[in-house]
């Protein structure tokens, strides 16, 4: 399956990456309206930009071949997609227990500040040019494409 893979060595740390996550994931899929009325009503970018004085890489939702946020989900929220392949993620479902912020071990998936849920990738499921980070990269610093798993994720 297809997942976004970063690469801290040509990221820049621009974050167009999360205004582009903002963008998609918006009502009104503009990026004004999105970063500042949408925003305001408790809209997040599903991407985080870890950065510091040496590098820059741009983290999400790594859609684990055997995720270790599924087994921990009480609700059932969080599933493995047999079709997509994708962790994916019942909004409705989820009881805000955190279990998941604790058991992923690549701590991307994120609270939701506004509706005690969680907030994670969906690789923008159903969005015709992929996920909207992968295509806003200036330097081409995130990836989506297969590749050879070796472990859990």
């Amino acid at each position: 399956m297809k997942r976004i893979y970063p690469d801290k060595e040509y990221c820049m740390g621009c974050g167009l990456c999360e205004l582009a996550c903002l963008t998609a994931h918006s009502e009104s899929g503009d990026l004004i309206q999105a970063y500042t009325r949408e925003r305001a009503d408790g809209l997040q970018s599903r991407k985080i930009l870890l950065e510091n004085e040496e590098c820059s890489v741009a983290l999400s939702c790594r859609h684990c071949a055997e995720p270790e946020c599924v087994p921990v989900c009480s609700s059932g929220a969080l599933y493995k997609d047999e079709v997509t392949g994708i962790t994916a993620y019942d909004v409705e479902k989820c009881t805000g227990c955190w279990s998941c912020l604790m058991a992923c071990p690549y701590g991307v998936i994120r609270r939701d500040k506004y509706n005690d849920k969680i907030i994670k990738c969906d690789l923008c499921s159903g969005r015709e040019n992929g996920p909207a980070c992968v295509e806003a990269c200036p330097n081409r610093a995130l990836k989506f494409e297969e590749r050879q798993i070796h472990e859990g994720c």
